[in-house]
């Protein structure tokens, strides 16, 4: 069983140094910067099964951390969801495949509501229709899964954890997010304790 864990570890270890490091990263943190912080908007993630588990996990790191941001269920955005989305937002949209129907819907009626809205994508599959129409294509790098079936959504959901880590993390330092800013928009907890003391301690 420990050789198994450790095999898993490095698997999922060496998927993330692939990630690919590309102009991506910045023109999708431009984009948002100019959205959220310049126009007022928000940030819109969504995603479908574990993909968005994902998107909604980086929407609440991006509120928790200076950055608006909502979680918009693709399959409820057909029943009247879609109406959070405004026409100063951004959409980060997350699909392995980048052929997931529902979020290839989303795009279609996010357009209709609000033509022109931009567009990041998270995703393994570059020559997808998603990932060609994105304004920023982030990839993955499309590694294999870990999962013994090479079907569960396994090492994929790992690249994308850390790929909207590294765009939280972007826009913190562009806005120059601090401890006193944390603590305004974390009060309860450990965490909010923590940020209230390092934000005293920097005064």
């Amino acid at each position: 069983m420990e050789e198994i864990i450790r095999k898993v570890i490095e698997h999922e270890a060496r998927a993330i140094q692939n990630i690919p490091v590309t102009k991506s990263y910045e023109k999708a943190a431009e984009l948002i910067f100019e959205q959220v912080h310049e126009n007022n908007g928000k940030l819109v993630a969504s995603g479908m099964g574990k993909a968005g588990q994902i998107a909604q996990n980086i929407a609440t790191t991006f509120s928790s951390t200076g950055t608006p941001a909502v979680f918009l269920h693709p399959s409820d955005s057909q029943h009247g969801d879609l109406g959070v989305v405004q026409a100063n937002d951004v959409l980060l949209l997350i699909s392995n495949s980048g052929k997931t129907r529902e979020i290839l819907e989303l795009v279609e009626l996010a357009e209709n509501l609000h033509p022109g809205l931009p567009l990041i994508v998270i995703s393994g599959n570059p020559d997808s229709v998603l990932a060609k129409n994105a304004d920023s294509f982030i990839s993955t790098g499309n590694p294999d899964e870990v999962c013994p079936l090479g079907l569960t959504p396994t090492t994929s959901t790992t690249a994308m954890t850390v790929i909207g880590d590294a765009l939280v993390v972007s826009l913190m330092t562009k806005i120059k997010f601090t401890s006193q800013d944390y603590a305004k928009r974390h009060h309860g907890g450990y965490l909010g304790d923590k940020s209230r003391l390092q934000a005293r301690m920097k005064k």
